[in-house]
């Protein structure tokens, strides 16, 4: 191994959560290293030619409605580096038979208008929320401990006490919404039933309103490019090509944070480690993975809902009991023979993803974790029934298994993509029962991944939260080197 510069800070991992974390020690005047086992940072935020020349493929993370509307990126100006959004018309359509489709469009009041019969509930139960969105998520993305917001948080509360199934039960009588609410709480990698999924159901549809789902012009590199560009700005520094397995392979820091989830975290800190702690990392439960298809294609995907050609992402599993059904059987260590898929269609809206003609699409299904089973036939299936004529568009593809996708991202532990099972027993107490989640029991190292509160998603929180601790800590004690600290027990 190379030999690493010294820094007062190390991250270990460059992906948005490590980088977010590097970001927030360097603004607070602590010169940073970033260590990456890549050759280029990005982790689940990097785009890649997967299928043909001149396609440009996200490797995992695509849409970023978390992104735009995170508090921690909107602080950062990262379009000064490169970063644009492109936000297409229409943030989510779900598509169902008949040829038609359930559009979340940016205003309510539209989406509201095609729920038909539910046109007063979803106003009721979605406004209170997006009228509030903006200190909303900054509460939802942040410790319990930090709350900044109390009535907002109460009345979204007051709704994500259901779950999926309950708040369609409780607040939708017609297909469509209760479709379109299914799609949202799927997200989840959850069962309907699951007390969670409604929370997720509720902050996605909020955040479709408030924000839109927007994603990089150029691909998610130019995100994790930005970051890069940004921490480099204020003196920071990115290793790549060195992969940590142990701490005894850094050099001294006054602080340590690992962008790494319980499995890796148990493995690098090894005996320094207190045994009970690392019996609580040993019993972390990780949720379904997925399989994840990419296409080069011909042409615009051949959609009979018209609506669907306006929508950056789309949805498709027909109705709420089809995905309820589906997501069951995935939580029972089955593949679904009709899976609920979720679809991202770029291109459309991003012409530098593709050449001049041709289009890129992104999809993937849930499968059980760890799974090696090919999901290819089942989702393009799931497609062609609602796009008569999608097979003929494929020029070219590039499947992954959940299995693969591990190889590919450590941090997807079989396939998972939100770090670990975000139901109600690790919500909060990922990835260990603490008081401050980001510190572990090793002093001056902390843990800055989504296997930390607020979990997945693309909002950079996890890294902020983990370095606002340290940097505290530093504060208050002066940053005893992490190495020395180890040594003497």
């Amino acid at each position: 191994m190379e030999r690493l510069p010294e820094a007062e800070v190390l991250v270990v991992g460059a992906g948005p959560n490590g980088l977010a974390a590097a970001i927030e020690m360097s603004r607070a005047g602590y010169q940073t290293v970033v260590i990456e086992r890549r050759a280029s940072p990005g982790g689940g935020v990097r785009s890649a030619e997967l299928t043909r020349p001149g396609f440009v493929h996200d490797v995992c993370a695509a849409i970023f409605p978390m992104g735009v509307g995170s508090p921690f990126f909107e602080n950062l100006a990262l379009d000064d580096h490169g970063l644009e959004w492109v936000h297409p018309r229409v943030p989510l359509a779900h598509v169902m038979d008949g040829g038609v489709a359930v559009v979340l469009d940016r205003s309510i009041w539209r989406t509201a208008k095609g729920l038909g019969e539910d046109e007063g509930a979803y106003i009721d139960l979605m406004n209170p929320l997006v009228q509030d969105w903006h200190g909303l998520l900054g509460d939802i993305l942040s410790p319990l401990y930090s709350v900044r917001h109390p009535a907002a948080l109460a009345r979204f509360a007051w709704r994500a006490k259901h779950s999926a199934a309950g708040l369609a039960q409780k607040w939708m009588r017609g297909e469509r919404a209760r479709a379109l609410l299914a799609g949202l709480a799927a997200h989840s990698l959850l069962p309907m039933e699951n007390l969670v999924s409604g929370a997720f159901a509720l902050v996605l549809g909020m955040l479709g309103h408030g924000v839109g789902w927007p994603f990089p012009r150029g691909g998610a590199q130019r995100l994790s490019d930005a970051m890069g560009s940004y921490f480099r700005a204020q003196g920071g520094q990115i290793v790549t090509g060195v992969h940590i397995r142990s701490l005894s392979k850094l050099p001294m820091a006054r602080a340590v944070l690992l962008n790494v989830t319980p499995k890796q975290l148990g493995s690098i800190g090894g005996w320094w480690l207190p045994h009970l702690y690392r019996r609580q990392l040993g019993s972390y439960r990780y949720g379904p993975g997925v399989f994840k298809i990419d296409w080069a294609l011909d042409g615009p995907i051949p959609w009979q809902a018209q609506e669907c050609l306006q929508a950056g992402t789309v949805h498709v599993g027909g109705t709420f009991e089809e995905i309820a059904a589906g997501e069951r059987a995935v939580a029972r260590g089955e593949h679904p023979a009709r899976p609920f898929v979720l679809l991202a269609q770029p291109s459309l809206f991003d012409v530098s993803r593709a050449p001049a003609g041709a289009q890129t699409a992104w999809a993937y299904c849930h499968v059980p974790n760890g799974s090696k089973v090919d999901m290819t036939e089942r989702i393009e299936r799931q497609i062609e029934r609602f796009a008569p004529g999608f097979a003929r568009r494929i020029i070219g593809r590039h499947t992954r298994t959940a299995a693969q996708l591990e190889q590919e991202n450590p941090n997807c532990v079989g396939g998972d993509i939100n770090g670990g099972m975000a139901d109600i027993r690790q919500l909060f107490t990922r990835p260990a029962v603490r008081h401050d989640p980001y510190r572990t029991p090793v002093k001056n190292l902390y843990v800055c991944s989504s296997a930390t509160p607020p979990g997945g998603g693309v909002h950079g929180m996890c890294g902020y939260h983990a370095a606002r601790s340290a940097v505290e800590d530093l504060q208050r004690a002066g940053g005893q080197a992490v190495r020395q600290r180890l040594s003497h027990g």
